[in-house]
């Protein structure tokens, strides 16, 4: 009863309105750093012949972004902890919209490889960034909430990307498509500059806190909670890679789905997942059930896998089920996020949430490498027992973090 008390008195300490516009903001650059991930994916087909170039070098420009934004990411970390998040937050945008106008005008492939390692360090980072801010700015009641809009508005720019580019390419050519996508990026960050005092951190107070601390500038790297966040991130990642790039064509060879409606998947995981993030935020409003979220989540999206791999599904129920596998991995989003920030330092939120974070693009760079082969060998069921394995590795990490914070935070009380 002191708990619900306490929790609605901190509620009514904060305004609505300060909370939402720290969310907003930080939202809003979240959708660009998704939306520029997938920058030249959907143009493909221009590209490769504008540079005749295979589809195995331009995935490489895919991979040299994402190696890039794993090293930034990892760095970035100690400058956010260092500097405050706005500036970097500010640098990181500029460098996305350079980038893009980069893509547009490069008369070579080298060129655009050069654009895509501008692009990777700009993309990495905007997780120390957000995850700083909405730790340090948003009232902890809210905080589930804080966390389900930022993994909605990332879904959205991920379904933003093809949704502007690829018409604009069709009516124009690809060089103005990408040109529109870095105005859009420096058009999100004239509307931050615009909103700037939101973006500014509170005084740092003293408090009595459960999480762990850390004294020197490497000591959070000996915090194991860490390195298992790292983990389970980098699993995640591998998860998500295989359903953006492999899962629809792999549905679509088992069970026969037309072309169109298998395009389709990938688009409705995504709206449905932001759907899940929705429900997510209230139940990550108890973290001290969040482990259980995370594993009923993901434990129902493994289910669905295992059915769409290995039961005679209709091809028109595909797309239905790719969407309840969405909702059920969007549920566990936010409680996932709590986890990483039960087991952060106080005065090391950047930097934890920078080598955490850069286990998604290590994942996002290793998955193509694994489950790419196992499409070129038509193991179509392979991809899907993969997924489902990988999906089962999740549940145990999320209760693996949680058994390893409190074995370290036991003794401490003692």
């Amino acid at each position: 009863m002191r708990t619900a008390t306490a929790a609605s008195a901190q509620v009514m300490s904060v305004p609505l309105r300060q909370d939402a516009g720290v969310i907003a903001m930080v939202g809003l650059a979240h959708m660009i750093s998704h939306f520029s991930q997938l920058l030249l994916a959907p143009l493909f087909p221009w590209l490769k012949e504008a540079f005749n170039a295979s589809y195995t070098e331009l995935g490489f420009l895919m991979t040299l972004f994402f190696v890039v934004s794993c090293s930034v990411q990892a760095a970035s970390g100690f400058l956010v902890d260092r500097l405050g998040p706005r500036p970097i937050l500010f640098g990181g945008l500029a460098l996305l919209g350079l980038a893009a106008f980069g893509f547009a005008l490069s008369p070579t492939y080298g060129a655009m490889a050069c654009s895509s390692v501008v692009a990777g360090i700009g993309n990495g980072v905007f997780h120390p960034v957000d995850y700083t801010l909405l730790n340090r700015k948003v009232s902890a009641p809210r905080l589930g909430h804080a966390y389900s809009f930022h993994g909605i508005t990332g879904s959205l720019g991920w379904a933003l990307a093809p949704a502007l580019l690829v018409p604009l390419a069709i009516a124009f050519s690809w060089r103005v498509a990408l040109a529109a996508a870095g105005g859009l990026a420096f058009a999100v960050m004239a509307v931050l500059w615009f909103n700037r005092g939101k973006l500014v951190l509170p005084a740092a107070v003293p408090a009595r806190s459960t999480a762990p601390r850390a004294e020197g500038n490497f000591a959070f790297l000996q915090i194991p909670a860490v390195w298992m966040c790292f983990g389970f991130f980098f699993f995640y990642a591998l998860v998500l890679s295989v359903i953006q790039a492999f899962a629809p064509e792999a549905a679509r060879q088992l069970h026969g789905v037309p072309v169109a409606l298998a395009a389709l998947c990938l688009t409705v995981y995504m709206v449905c997942s932001a759907g899940g993030m929705v429900f997510g935020g209230f139940l990550a409003a108890d973290s001290s059930r969040c482990e259980r979220v995370v594993a009923t989540g993901f434990g129902i999206a493994a289910l669905i896998a295992l059915a769409i791999g290995f039961t005679p599904v209709p091809a028109l129920a595909v797309p239905a089920l790719f969407g309840a596998m969405g909702f059920a991995s969007g549920i566990a989003a936010p409680s996932r996020d709590l986890l990483v920030k039960r087991s952060s330092p106080d005065n090391a939120t950047g930097r934890v949430y920078g080598v955490v974070y850069s286990g998604l693009d290590i994942g996002q760079a290793v998955s193509p490498l694994i489950f790419g082969s196992l499409m070129d060998r038509h193991q179509y069921r392979g991809v899907w027992l993969g997924l489902v394995l990988l999906q089962a590795i999740l549940i145990l990490s999320a209760f693996n973090v949680t058994r390893v914070r409190r074995t370290v935070l036991t003794p401490a009380a003692g």
